[in-house]
């Protein structure tokens, strides 16, 4: 048997690499867009920038050092000038491939930072494989701006996989929907209607403003946002203002609020303050034709009719009155059953004095009134 030459022996301890092959290396020289692997082959492996990662603003100095080991996957076992072209970037996503598709399956929840803010939704990337979530599945409300989300780390699981397509779908929106289904379970089995709770003031509309409680939305209708008038909502409250509400009523998965809270209620102690012939005081609040609304306390409204606005006649109580003008009047009548209070100018004045025995029909002088008006005709 003839003996083996120096150069045989060298090249039967050289392994050979295919394309596609995974192999490890050590890392022996790097520089800012290369690195350079010893792979145990007659050639040493490069590995692009490009090659590592899809981000074109690393330093790969910054990342891998000489005597790093790593593994990799061959794309070319001659580039042309004896190198051996190197990938950790597709092998990653092989591997990124295998860790979606197990998720996928488990419906395991990801979490991943979002690289990108696209018209149409957001980019994440988990081990080196890129998901798409549509803008309709990244919550559970129409955003139409999402520029908030940019690399903000978010949950989501994986609701498409599509290798062949290279299609991955990310799901936010059902995450949400399960959670907040779970603190609306957990919030109705708290509360009772009557409880007071810590809200959080979510949207204001014209007829009222909607209450996060923390798992529900509660409606504080403007007629319960006080004891008095509320003009508007929106001067009253803001968006994210924290206040505690009264719940009023639970129906169903609908919950009504209150800020009547009992002890600040004004009716109280309206029997002793506004009995009948206590002589009040107040700002008349809003006008008809039939009478004058005139507010006593924020809460507490009575009606001074026209006809007893004064002893003289009057058609309209705008004729006399103005809204804000201050008025005192004597309560001539109190319902408390149905919070009304009446009130009268009119019998404030003292009445005129009645015919004494002294006085005769002597004292009064006759009026022809056909004679009256007959002269206005004539005139």
């Amino acid at each position: 048997m003839s003996e083996l030459t120096f150069e045989q022996m060298l090249e039967d301890s050289i392994k050979t690499i295919h394309a596609g092959e995974v192999v490890e290396g050590t890392v022996i020289d790097v520089k800012t867009d290369e690195i350079v692997l010893n792979i145990g082959y007659k050639s040493d492996g490069i590995l692009t920038k490009s090659e590592y990662t899809n981000d074109s603003g690393v330093d790969l100095t910054t990342v891998v050092k000489p005597g790093d080991t790593m593994e990799v996957k061959v794309l070319k076992v001659n580039d042309g000038e004896g190198q051996v072209v190197l990938t950790y970037k597709r092998l990653a996503a092989d591997r990124g491939n295998k860790r979606i598709e197990e998720a996928y399956n488990n419906k395991e929840v990801l979490k991943a930072t979002v690289s990108q803010v696209l018209e149409g939704g957001l980019s994440v990337v988990v081990d080196e494989v890129r998901i798409f979530i549509p803008a309709s599945l990244v919550s559970d409300t129409y955003e139409k701006d999402l520029s908030k989300y940019a690399g903000q780390e978010i949950e989501f699981v994986i609701s498409e996989y599509n290798p062949k397509r290279r299609r991955y779908i990310g799901d936010r929106r059902q995450l949400i929907v399960a959670q907040k289904a779970e603190l609306q379970k957990e919030l109705f089995e708290r509360i009772h209607e009557g409880d007071i709770v810590e809200g959080t003031v979510k949207n204001v509309t014209d007829f009222g403003a909607f209450i996060d409680l923390g798992g529900a939305d509660g409606l504080l209708h403007i007629s319960e946002m006080s004891w008095g008038r509320v003009e508007h909502p929106k001067k009253v409250f803001k968006v994210g203002e924290k206040l505690n509400v009264l719940i009023k009523e639970i129906s169903g998965n609908k919950i009504a609020l209150s800020l009547k809270f009992d002890d600040a209620n004004p009716w109280k102690d309206a029997a002793s303050k506004y009995a009948v012939g206590n002589i009040v005081t107040g700002k008349v609040a809003r006008m008809t034709d039939f009478g004058a609304f005139v507010e006593l306390e924020p809460g507490v409204d009575a009606l001074l009719h026209v006809s007893q606005i004064s002893k003289e006649h009057v058609d309209k109580p705008s004729d006399v009155l103005s809204v804000g003008e201050e008025v005192t009047a004597k309560v001539v009548d109190l319902n408390e059953a149905d919070r009304r209070i009446s009130l009268s100018i009119k019998e404030m004045y003292a009445p005129e004095p009645s015919k004494t025995e002294e006085e005769t029909d002597e004292d009064v002088v006759p009026v022809d009134i056909d004679a009256v008006i007959a002269a206005q005709e004539e005139e």
